[in-house]
């Protein structure tokens, strides 16, 4: 083949690059994680420049050896909401990227709800919380003296990981980012579609900073030539659960996808209309089969896999992912158990900043087998909660008839069947489980021509599994009843 799109998925715990060809097969991967730095209880941050050198050394890698005139365009998908600013002129982070896990801003969000909560959701169809980029920024601005005089200066610059990549890909001459990312910083209105100066003043975040807004699909950039050895089209740019939606071909309105990463993301195409949630879901911008910009609700859980990592890191209790699933078989189910991860929270449907993380119902008998199937259990839960949420903001308007899956973790047969049992649907994997990745490549591929409509991609997505329910119903509601008994236990 002599068009490949190369595509960069720049997660919450590692940057995966891909190289994908003309029929989105995978051709070569990279991956590497980096590290989390956790300075105080609730805070979470990045070195932005580790995730730079990261994703550099792993496009080399990824190519190994092919010539950049193979490449047709680049795509890049991210972690949301992370925020980063850096000084314009030297190219330095004034501050570690503060993670959209982070509840540093949370006083400060409940403080503004008080007053600003319905302004702020009638225009960004957001919630005012910690967990996007706007307080984030505001944060670096004021606790950071070299920022704020960076801002004062018309120096400094703020983005999301998708911004700060393009402007190292690009040496600096870019400062970009897409309708999906820019959705999440709460200083969008999605209904206009453009930086809000009302939504600026109240976060006090200088329009001097802000990038520029440019198509999901289509030229954003060109790659310096210094940088990659080649000017190479940056063409498709999605945030991480957007570029998963349409990875998984969800660009008609009732499609729902769900993600299965460090948290679990739900998202539903709502289509050119926006639909405002009556059930703690958000409002957000996502992409139709051109890349434009449509809408859609999105759930989100703010620990999932990470669970498991916890299990790994945190307790010991497992040397790898791997082993979770032969543990979880091994016993016939969680004896009464229930591990609610709460660490930073809950998000959708509850909004608790407050939660905080509870494993309840041990007795003698409970072994670390148990503990491990409730952590995956877990999972399906809260996945099943977003889901609930989803469908009755859906009610009269559209039918769910499966949910599609991907993430990391769907690569588990248990977690994966448990899962279409709590919901009574069935649960479709695809072939390449990457598909955020993907995403951006089919959104970089549309821009660059690689592929001429949506109907061509659409003719190389293929299924690899399809889970079917066979949980009785009076078990399943027994078991979403104990759910239920310890999320009440946990929240703050």
């Amino acid at each position: 083949m002599t068009q490949h799109v190369l595509a960069i998925d720049a997660g919450t715990t590692g940057v995966t690059v891909l190289l994908f060809d003309a029929r989105a097969h995978v051709v070569r991967k990279a991956y590497s994680e980096f590290a989390q730095h956790y300075p105080r209880p609730g805070w979470v941050e990045h070195d932005a420049e580790e995730i730079w050198t990261v994703t550099r050394r792993l496009i080399d890698e990824a190519l190994a050896g092919l010539p950049l005139a193979q490449v047709a365009a680049i795509g890049i998908t991210n972690q949301r909401e992370t925020t980063v600013v850096w000084d314009r002129e030297t190219g330095k982070p004034y501050h570690r990227a503060i993670v959209w896990q982070c509840r540093r801003t949370a006083e400060r969000c409940q403080a503004l709800k008080r007053d600003h909560e319905r302004l702020v959701g009638d225009k960004t169809g957001l919630v005012l919380d910690a967990y996007f980029s706007a307080t984030k920024a505001a944060w670096i601005l004021e606790h950071v003296p070299e920022a704020r005089a960076g801002a004062a200066a018309g120096r400094a610059r703020f983005g999301t990981i998708d911004t700060w990549l393009i402007d190292r890909l690009t040496g600096g001459r870019a400062h970009v980012t897409d309708p999906t990312n820019a959705s999440r910083t709460l200083l969008w209105d999605i209904h206009r579609k453009q930086w809000d100066d009302e939504l600026l003043g109240l976060f006090g975040v200088p329009r001097s900073v802000l990038p520029e807004v440019r198509p999901s699909a289509g030229e954003l950039a060109r790659t310096a030539k210094d940088v990659l050895g080649a000017e190479v089209p940056i063409a498709g740019v999605a945030g991480d659960q957007q570029a998963a939606l349409f990875g998984q071909g969800c660009v008609r309105p009732g499609q729902a996808k769900n993600t299965y990463g460090t948290g679990c993301f739900a998202l539903l195409n709502a289509g050119h209309e926006p639909v405002r949630s009556r059930h703690g879901l958000v409002t957000t911008i996502a992409c139709d089969e051109r890349g434009q910009p449509c809408y859609a609700l999105e759930g989100s859980v703010f620990v999932a896999g990470a669970v498991v990592q916890w299990l790994r890191d945190g307790l010991g209790l497992i040397a790898s992912a791997d082993e979770t699933e032969a543990l979880a078989r091994s016993v016939e189910d969680t004896g009464g158990v229930y591990l609610v991860p709460a660490f930073v929270g809950l998000g959708a449907p509850y909004w608790d900043q407050d939660a905080r993380g509870l494993l309840c119902g041990l007795t003698r008998g409970a072994t670390r087998a148990h503990v491990v199937r409730a952590a995956l259990e877990a999972i399906a839960y809260q996945s099943r909660e977003l889901i609930d949420a989803l469908q009755a903001d859906l009610l009269g308007k559209a039918t769910l008839e499966a949910l599609r899956v991907d993430g990391g973790a769907v690569k588990n047969d248990f977690l994966m069947q448990f899962q279409a049992d709590l919901l009574g649907l069935p649960v479709v994997r695809p072939r390449n489980t990457e598909t955020t990745a993907q995403g951006a490549a089919f959104l970089a591929g549309l821009g660059a021509g690689v592929w001429g409509s949506f109907a061509e991609i659409e003719q190389v997505l293929e299924v690899e599994r399809t889970f079917t329910p066979a949980m009785p119903d009076a078990r399943r509601a027994e078991l979403l009843s104990g759910w239920k008994r310890a999320v009440a236990r946990a929240r703050g």
